[in-house]
């Protein structure tokens, strides 16, 4: 092993040269060159690993006379340095990480390697990244939630759309909606699931996806002589447009997309100004049958899409009534507080 490092003063050299180089690269895109720079470290460790035999307790002794030479640098451990191995390892076109994965965090990589075996939906899911502008939390939740694996929604997009939103709207619709956060009542009606959903607003909109700003519920809507409710509106930022969200506990029926069709046009008429693009409606149900749907949007002339929920394990029913509420924890958290210490 003596003689196979015999190298390494040179290769820790050319190491820390690089590092400088780096760092005043760095002013000007400190995440790109950095994250170009772990690439680079990593395709070097895998090089002589494999070119001299150095074992993996180089890995330590590398970590040690980095950090020692840049005291002022945080990313040297010895874990890190297997995370840029790895790195290197996963990703061999030098072309593809300098286009894709160097364009987010170092700590978005890492979750990426962390949590996903396969390279193609690592990429998937970097470019979404890069797309949507999501910060780690909420990359691991998409993640977790398998966005990748989940269907389009069915849509008549194509049809009532000019190409460009069609495109953008049919990608950022998705089927389905994992409302996993919700726990509901077997009665429950779908009053109570929109209740539901305001009270978790901010998990709904990370559920919708980037872009969705909240406008109002049961929002009023004068048509006539008759005032009607819409149940969600909500304003899409990258669209630039209205977005009807139309609720439903139950299955999808076709009668529903007349209801959405009506909607959409007042919205069109009532709240859009002349710079938004057409409003777009969404039923949300809870499953569908892709014919009955198709066929119910074929000769509808606004855009409107059908997508399913999925809705949080309910109850059993011999449990409901007998569990306390969060009020009755929180009193009884409080009433087995200990007293505070005494300081000394």
């Amino acid at each position: 092993m003596a003689n196979s490092l015999s190298s390494y003063p040179q290769f820790l050299q050319s190491l820390k040269e690089r590092i400088r180089s780096a760092q005043v690269k760095a002013a000007l895109a400190v995440n790109q060159e950095l994250t170009l720079l772990y690439w680079q470290i990593g395709r070097e460790i895998l090089d002589r690993q494999q070119q001299e035999g150095w074992g993996t307790k180089v890995i330590d002794r590398l970590a040690r006379d980095l950090k020692r030479d840049f005291p002022e640098m945080t990313g040297f451990s010895a874990r890190n340095l297997k995370y840029m191995r790895s790195f290197a390892d996963a990703y061999r076109d030098p072309q593809q990480v300098q286009q894709v994965f160097s364009q987010i965090p170092w700590g978005h990589n890492v979750r990426l390697l962390d949590a996903l075996k396969d390279p193609e939906v690592r990429l998937w899911y970097a470019r979404q990244t890069i797309e949507h502008g999501w910060s780690r939390n909420v990359l691991l939740m998409q993640i977790e939630q398998g966005l990748h694996d989940q269907g389009a929604a069915i849509t008549n997009f194509e049809r009532t759309l000019p190409p460009d939103q069609s495109d953008l709207a049919k990608n950022l619709i998705k089927d389905p909606y994992n409302f996993d956060f919700l726990t509901l009542a077997a009665d429950a009606q779908e009053r109570d699931l929109e209740q539901s959903l305001l009270t978790h607003i901010r998990d709904f909109l990370l559920e919708l996806g980037v872009g969705f700003a909240f406008v109002g519920s049961q929002y009023p809507i004068q048509v006539g002589t008759k005032e009607y409710a819409i149940d969600l509106l909500f304003y899409h930022l990258k669209l630039r447009c209205f977005v009807v969200i139309d609720l439903k506990l139950g299955e999808f029926e076709p009668e529903f997309s007349g209801k959405m069709n009506f909607f959409v046009s007042a919205v069109d008429d009532l709240l859009r100004h002349a710079d938004d693009r057409p409003t777009i409606g969404m039923i949300l149900c809870k499953s569908n049958d892709a014919t009955v749907a198709e066929y119910s949007l074929r000769d509808v002339n606004k855009p409107i899409s059908v997508a399913t929920h999925r809705l949080g394990r309910e109850l059993p029913a011999n449990l409901q009534g007998t569990l306390p509420t969060v009020e009755e924890l929180e009193q009884q958290l409080e009433n087995a507080q200990p007293a505070d210490p005494q300081t000394d």
